[in-house]
C-alpha cells in the first residue's frame, strides 16, 4: 500500500510540474520559447533528483546560510535538511518539496541585498525601453531621456535574445512560476519573449535565459506600473548572438533575430519578398538559392560563413 502511494505522489508532482507548461500552450503569451524559465518541482527521492537547478538550490541555500555542504548538483539528506530549515523559518509547509512558493522566496530573501528599493514617482512624457544585451543593462527612457537603469540577465549563446524594434502588447502579474512575479509580452513575431522577474537572482548580469530580459522581482515590480500595452522595446546588441561566438549556420526552419537579418538584407537586394519575420520558410529558402547562384556560391539553401560574407553581415 505504501508503494502505491509513493507512485500517486510522485504522479501528482509530476503533474503540477506539467500544469504551467499546459498554461503555456493555452496562454503563449506567459512563457517564455521553451519555458525554460519555468522552475522544477524538486522533492526527496530515491535515487535522488539530479541537475543544476538543484545546484542553484543549493547554492541559494548555501549564500543564505541553510546549507554547507558541497555544491553537488544532487538532492540528498543535507540538501533536504536545509530545504526544511528554510521552510520552518518562512512558514511553508516542511515537507522538503521545493515548490514555485519556496523559489519564489528564496528569489526574495537573496535580491534584497542587492537591489535597491529606491521610491521613484512614476516617469512623466512618453515613456521607452532599451534593452542593451551587451551590457545587460535596461533603461526606462522619458521622453528621450534616461530616467532610470536596471540590471537584467538577457539570452544564452544557443538561444539569444531577439534584437530589434519591438512593443509591449501583454502584460500579466504574479504568474506564480520561474517568470516572477511580472511578465511583460513583446511582439516577437518567431517566438515568445518578454521582460519578466526570475526566481534564478544570481543569473541576473549574465547570458543566461532562453532569450527574455531577467530581472530582480523588486526591479520588474518597480517597472511593470509605468510599461503600456504599445510601449516601445528597443533591444539592441548583434542580432548573430552573443559577442565573440561568431555567426550561426542558418538551415531552413531556423528562427531568430539572425534569420530576421538575412531576410531584411535579402529584401533590400532584391532576392526575398516575404514577410520579414525571423522564420526560415519556404521564401527565404528560394531567395537563398538564387543568391548563391548569382555569387557564384554552391547551389543550397544554407546561410554559411561565405554567405555571411557576401551579404555583408
Amino acid at each position: 500500500m505504501r508503494g502505491i502511494w509513493g507512485l500517486l505522489t510522485v504522479f501528482l508532482l509530476a503533474l503540477l510540474f506539467l500544469l504551467p507548461i499546459q498554461l503555456c500552450h493555452a496562454k503563449e503569451e506567459l512563457c517564455c520559447p521553451v519555458n525554460e524559465d519555468i522552475d522544477r518541482i524538486l522533492y526527496p527521492a530515491n535515487p535522488p533528483l539530479r541537475g543544476e537547478d538543484v545546484q542553484s538550490l543549493q547554492a541559494e541555500l548555501k549564500a543564505l546560510n541553510y546549507y554547507d555542504g558541497p555544491i553537488s548538483g544532487v538532492y540528498g539528506p543535507l540538501t533536504q535538511q536545509a530545504v526544511l530549515e528554510f521552510q520552518r523559518e518562512h512558514h511553508l509547509k516542511d515537507d522538503g518539496i521545493v515548490s514555485w512558493q519556496a523559489w519564489h522566496l528564496l528569489a526574495r530573501n537573496l535580491e534584497q541585498p542587492v537591489t535597491k528599493t529606491e521610491k521613484l514617482p512614476p516617469p512623466t512624457g512618453e515613456i521607452a525601453l532599451i534593452v542593451d544585451t551587451t551590457k545587460r543593462k535596461l533603461t526606462v527612457l522619458t521622453d528621450g531621456k534616461p530616467y532610470k537603469q536596471f540590471d537584467v540577465a538577457c539570452g544564452k549563446p544557443e538561444t539569444p535574445t531577439p534584437v530589434g524594434t519591438w512593443k509591449v502588447v501583454h502584460k500579466a502579474t504574479n504568474w506564480g512560476t520561474g517568470f516572477g512575479s511580472r511578465w511583460l509580452g513583446l511582439n516577437v513575431p518567431w517566438g515568445v519573449y518578454g521582460i519578466h522577474g526570475t526566481n534564478k537572482p544570481f543569473s541576473i548580469g549574465s547570458y543566461a535565459s532562453h532569450g527574455c530580459i531577467r530581472m530582480h522581482n523588486s526591479s520588474v515590480e518597480q517597472l511593470y506600473p509605468w510599461i503600456h500595452k504599445g510601449t516601445p522595446v528597443y533591444i539592441i546588441g548583434s542580432p548573430f548572438g552573443v559577442p565573440g561566438r561568431g555567426h550561426k549556420l542558418l538551415v531552413r526552419g531556423d528562427r531568430g533575430s539572425d534569420v530576421f537579418e538575412v531576410q531584411r538584407t535579402l529584401k533590400r537586394l532584391g532576392y526575398y519578398e516575404g514577410a520579414i519575420d525571423g522564420i526560415f520558410g519556404s521564401g527565404l529558402d528560394t531567395a537563398i538559392r538564387n543568391f548563391r547562384k548569382n555569387n557564384d556560391l554552391p547551389v543550397d539553401n544554407r546561410v554559411d560563413r561565405k554567405m555571411y560574407e557576401a551579404l555583408g553581415l
